[in-house]
């Protein structure tokens, strides 16, 4: 699943978890400086995504931070060939990055000859260490979402720790915007690795480029009253969280 996690920390990076406590609701996302912002996505799942560059990165590295109801929860850093250069958790921050010399990177650029695998390590700040394998394959299909075209891919990734153990799969079906190199969620069934599944939709519905109503704002205006209604005991409620 192509996610995205590497090596160093980013000036940008730093900056953006720095600031993330001011950002609240009815509120703009403003970039670290020296990072344009080209791109607002409003999902399904009560989440808004904010993508942008930055001078400093190698060319063809993108950012993007993710809102739910409470603000900012998560960022990530992918390269050219939406490889997880890097993540960041929020409250408390937690990094992850992806390890030197993977066995088998991700390629975007596989993908869309038909089909890629991957097979790499991953490590937290935290110490923790774990490998990530899996695909995405292109089905065939295309959906035309808010004006944009997009390709529909299948995938179906495990992450283990060293020794083993299944910390979380999913398989499902995602979008793949070529010109943009970019992943976007959509329909896909998550395990923790005890057994039971949970179907997340986290699908695009929105997209909203510089000036136009919308770009930057940092309040997700879909699924979120859904989400508020379900009350304790009905199940996990998940921050649908795309990690590319």
């Amino acid at each position: 699943m192509g996610m995205t996690l590497l090596t160093k920390i980013l000036a940008g990076g730093l900056a953006l978890i720095a600031a993330a406590p001011a950002f609240g609701s009815g509120r703009t996302f403003t970039p670290p400086e020296g990072c344009t912002a080209f791109l607002t996505v409003q999902s399904r799942g009560c989440r808004v995504s904010h993508h942008y560059r930055c001078d400093k990165d190698p060319a063809g590295d993108q950012w993007r931070v993710d809102f739910d109801q409470e603000g900012i929860f998560f960022s990530s850093h992918i390269d050219r060939e939406a490889q997880w250069v890097e993540s960041y958790e929020m409250f408390p921050t937690v990094r992850q990055a992806l390890d030197p010399n993977p066995a088998d990177p991700a390629s975007f650029t596989e993908l869309l000859g038909g089909a890629d695998s991957y097979d790499f390590g991953l490590t937290r700040s935290t110490g923790e260490r774990s490998r990530v394998t899996g695909y995405d394959r292109l089905t065939g299909k295309s959906f035309t979402i808010d004006g944009i075209v997009l390709q529909e891919t299948e995938f179906e990734f495990t992450e283990t720790s060293i020794g083993g153990t299944v910390l979380r799969q999913a398989h499902g079906h995602e979008y793949i915007h070529p010109e943009w190199r970019l992943f976007f969620a959509g329909p896909t069934r998550w395990s923790d690795g005890t057994g039971g599944t949970l179907p997340v939709d986290g699908s695009p519905v929105d997209f909203v480029f510089p000036g136009e109503p919308g770009f930057l704002a940092t309040e997700p205006i879909f699924d979120c009253d859904a989400i508020l209604s379900q009350a304790p005991g009905d199940g996990l409620i998940l921050k649908v969280r795309h990690d590319r």
